[in-house]
């Protein structure tokens, strides 16, 4: 494809270059509009510069991801609602036997939660939780943090729902969803194993150290009692669209502030809190009952009126109730109320309740599994998520509105414009001059070809981020593959899929997931911890290309 005319190549480039500068740091100083605004004005630019037409930029959104996306997210916030995290997190602290046992098993359920409810969710959810079992046990905060950061990227890269990127690839490609899984689930496993030997052997040293001699190292930090671990509050989280991009700012101070206010109460860490809305359901249902019984309750005085001589003492009975109260004088005795009667009266509430919990809870993971059958069976990706949802939403039988609100419509939005945008600098042909220079050395049917496109794609999702990387290269890999044989273009989208997403581990801004860990660790209450960028860079160099390298060892074989 040639280059377009001059004007359009000039125009077209700068309104690429707001679009990712703002993408890329959405609080820049000149123009803190935040992401999803700067991608509207990124769509909005390519057609007042007439690079592409109105009609060409509504034909440029890809609703089938859409709707995808608005299905898994829905879906998730369902399981998070029954409890899904909390019985993941119980995992995390049930016989833990040491330091190496928990490393261990924070890296296998971060891994297997992001390719289930995506990475940034899994982080969101999971990050104080992780803090808090460290403290209890006396551990460094650093190793646990880094294993949670880490293993949710390689673990989001196993589903077509694990991460936006992937998401692209499987509805560009047509890939289905058991192929997806079957090609990159061996070396997500592979690399989650060798991502905790990595970690194991960085910081063994700090592992090993005794209770009471590591107690001495903190010395001012606190230890977390049992029952704080044990109520932890796992808050609701939205999926993000900051996987999708560099530089949080926008995404994590939203992200923050709902955490900082849902924390401020003094009981937020030491209170039994009931995530899922049965679960409260049930506490309402034992207030009102103890409520009603108090209102029955009479609350006698006995007081002596003069009104006269001929007046003897009076009875004054009083009843509270919500509304008001009724002083009835010279009421007649009742029979005593039976107190046994009250706790039967509160079990059969409660039984009730807790039986309508367990109802709603295992059609709600009923659903889900159905979703997932229905997906490896090869059925359409996007109605078969959204059919999900809807079946989620009818089975609440309550408004809806409240779930939907949970909804991340920010991130639709970021995606439409971001289709435009990147649909519109293709348009201009300089994507294409760009890969026709790299094409002929970066040829998979070769080792070095495979090497060299790796690097493109691990700097450029690094530099662009990885779902523009993902649009920018996906179909000009692919045919590149396919060009060789049809047999390689599925084995290029699989390639892209996994360095695209293992890619977010090389720096502490190559993924939305590492950024949410360090912001929710340092934001934490009375146990934060600063992740910096050098120390996550230390171990992010090394491991990233280690996984990277033996990833696609493996994804090639396939």
């Amino acid at each position: 494809m040639v280059l377009a005319s001059t004007p359009k190549v000039v125009l077209g480039c700068v309104a690429f270059v707001i679009f990712w500068v703002l993408a890329v740091f959405p609080s820049v100083p000149f123009m803190p509009v935040g992401r999803t605004a700067g991608s509207l004005l990124g769509a909005m630019l390519m057609v007042l510069f007439r690079v592409m037409t109105p009609e060409e930029a509504y034909a440029a959104i890809d609703l089938p991801i859409l709707g995808l996306l608005f299905g898994t997210m829905v879906v998730s916030i369902f399981l998070e609602r029954a409890d899904m995290f909390q019985y993941l997190g119980s995992m995390l602290s049930w016989k833990s036997r040491g330091s190496k046992d928990l490393l261990f098993r924070v890296c296998l359920v971060s891994a297997v939660a992001s390719a289930l409810f995506t990475n940034d969710t899994t982080c969101v959810v999971l990050t104080e939780f992780i803090l808090k079992v460290a403290r209890q046990n006396n551990l460094p905060a650093q190793p646990f943090l880094l294993a949670l950061a880490s293993s949710s990227n390689i673990g989001s890269s196993a589903t077509p729902i694990g991460n936006p990127q992937n998401l692209v690839i499987a509805v560009t490609s047509s890939i289905s969803f058991g192929s997806f899984l079957f090609g990159i689930f061996p070396a997500m496993i592979v690399g989650v194993l060798t991502n905790t030997c990595i970690l194991l052997c960085y910081f063994w040293k700090y592992l090993s150290v005794e209770k009471e001699r590591d107690q001495e190292a903190v010395g001012h930090e606190l230890v977390v009692a049992d029952d704080e671990v044990s109520s932890h509050r796992f808050t609701p989280a939205r999926m993000s669209h900051a996987s999708s991009v560099n530089g949080d700012a926008d995404y994590m101070s939203e992200t923050m502030r709902r955490s900082d206010s849902m924390s401020r109460g003094g009981d937020t860490l030491r209170s039994r809190s009931y995530n899922a809305e049965g679960d409260r359901d049930i506490q309402v249902a034992i207030r009102s009952v103890r409520a009603s019984s108090i209102s029955q309750e009479r609350v006698e005085v006995s007081t002596v009126c003069d009104r006269g001589r001929d007046e003897g003492p009076r009875k004054v009975t009083r009843t509270t109730s919500h509304t008001r109260s009724v002083i009835i004088e010279d009421a007649p005795e009742k029979e005593p109320f039976h107190e046994k009667e009250k706790p039967q009266e509160e079990e059969e509430v409660v039984k009730l309740k807790t039986w309508k919990v367990f109802v709603w809870k295992t059609a709600v993971y009923l659903t889900t599994l159905g979703m997932l059958i229905s997906l490896l069976m090869g059925l359409n990706m996007s109605w078969t998520a959204i059919t999900a949802a809807l079946v989620l939403l009818a089975l609440d039988f309550t408004d809806a509105q409240a779930c939907l609100e949970k909804v991340s419509y920010s991130l639709l939005i970021f995606f439409c414009g971001m289709f435009i945008t990147v649909d519109g600098f293709n348009r201009t042909g300089i994507p294409n001059a760009l890969w026709e220079l790299v094409e002929p050395h970066a040829r998979i049917d070769s080792a070095k070809g495979i090497a060299l496109l790796a690097v493109v794609i691990l700097v450029l999702s690094n530099v662009a981020s990885n779902v523009p990387t993902v649009l920018l290269l996906g179909t000009r890999v692919a045919a590149s593959a396919g060009a060789i044989s049809p047999a390689y273009e599925k084995k290029a989208w699989l390639i892209l899929a996994w360095v695209s997403t293992v890619a977010g581990n090389l720096t502490l801004l190559g993924s939305a997931a590492n950024l949410i860990v360090c912001e929710q660790a340092r934001r934490a209450q009375f146990h934060g911890y600063n992740l910096t960028f050098w120390s996550h860079l230390r171990f992010g160099v090394p491991s990233t290309i280690i996984i990277t390298a033996i990833g696609l060892l493996i994804v090639v074989s396939y």
